[in-house]
């Protein structure tokens, strides 16, 4: 069995993850305003783009994809067409998980002269979110990390090794980049222990739940806020039939919009016999995932698989939307994804005695 290593890790003081917050919506609502002066100035598109990457990952703000996309609008009006717009309509599709259109846009970019490093770099995060030679890639990461020690590419590095099933090798390297940071800012850290929770409490083959559980509440105390973090950490107490603890993580973020929130809210509710608001939640959940799936299918098609698989029920769209998922990115985790819903599907459509929806595809 692979035991996760002590939690013990020295970090550098950050500023208050409320604060923190604050600043980002100031930082991000300031860089719309730079844009829609100038849409072609120098960094500007980049920068809007980079805040609502971090709104979108650490405060669960699924908006912000609709919101990239008016910024691509507003290129194509404005005929940018230089290795520039190339590499930042790359970014915006690689966000989206919409890697063949965001490869294609590399392709331009590097024709059009855009510089190699920053080519090269995004090239590298799109073949490790496709599960593409990752072998190759491995040496590729470190090289990186080694020549730069840049907290990026250790996260990076770590995920990759993730990835690879060496957890106890990501493990170390997650630490070492939480050990290595030297800035104030609550957000690396806050993702870093967000991502040892998910080493430790899904992706591991012997899950270390306690483990999980404490990272989950590092990353939290340094961003309240943080969504990801509180729904995988009220996944793990409603598990162990802590309800009220798991719907205490899940009240302050229900305004934020993501399906998820309202989805594990709603099972929450109906495990506590409150039926009724349970209903509604549910309702709420089911209707926001069938928006964000008609607006950004790629890059919610494996969230979207996981909830029709469970209390959305619906086997049948599960599997459809596992598929389309692997189809994109065919990671081990994706492939073992559509592996286990169909597996499932089966398993119901012969308690039921009806044609297996597997089957029938």
């Amino acid at each position: 069995m692979t035991t996760v290593e002590g939690l013990d890790c020295t970090v550098m003081p950050t500023t208050g993850g409320e604060i923190a917050i604050i600043n980002l919506e100031s930082a991000r609502r300031r860089s719309w305003s730079k844009f829609f002066e100038n849409p072609t100035r120098d960094e500007a598109a980049e920068t809007v783009i980079e805040h609502e990457q971090l709104t979108l990952q650490l405060v669960g703000d699924v908006f912000a994809l609709d919101r990239v996309d008016l910024l691509l609008a507003q290129l194509v009006q404005c005929n940018a067409a230089s290795a520039r717009a190339m590499l930042i309509r790359a970014q915006a599709a690689s966000m989206a998980h919409r890697f063949s259109e965001a490869r294609e846009y590399l392709v331009q970019a590097e024709i059009g002269g855009a510089p190699t490093a920053d080519v090269d770099r995004l090239r590298l995060n799109i073949d490790q979110a496709c599960g593409s030679r990752l072998d190759s890639l491995l040496d590729a990461r470190r090289r990186v990390a080694n020549e730069n020690h840049a907290l990026e590419d250790l996260v990076a590095l770590g995920s990759l090794l993730a990835d690879l099933r060496d957890f106890a090798a990501a493990d170390r390297v997650y630490k070492e980049a939480l050990r290595a940071y030297q800035d104030v800012s609550p957000f690396p850290v806050a993702r870093i222990w967000f991502l040892l929770g998910v080493l430790w409490g899904e992706l591991a083959r012997e899950p270390d739940f306690y483990a999980a559980t404490q990272c989950y509440r590092r990353a939290i105390a340094v961003l309240p806020m943080y969504t990801k973090a509180r729904v995988h950490l009220a996944e793990i107490y409603a598990s162990a039939r802590s309800l009220d603890e798991a719907e205490a993580l899940l009240r302050p973020i229900v305004t934020i919009g993501d399906p998820e929130v309202d989805w594990r809210l709603a099972d929450i509710l109906a495990a506590q016999r409150k039926f009724e608001e349970s209903e509604t939640r549910m309702n709420a959940a089911r209707s926001g995932f069938d928006s964000l799936l008609e607006r950004h299918l790629l890059a919610f098609a494996d969230h979207g698989a996981e909830f029709y698989a469970g209390s959305g029920n619906d086997w049948r769209r599960a599997l459809q939307l596992a598929q389309i998922n692997a189809d994109n990115r065919p990671t081990l985790r994706a492939l073992e994804q559509v592996r286990n819903i169909a597996t499932s599907a089966r398993n119901m459509a012969a308690a039921l005695q009806l044609p297996s929806a597997a089957a029938t595809r």
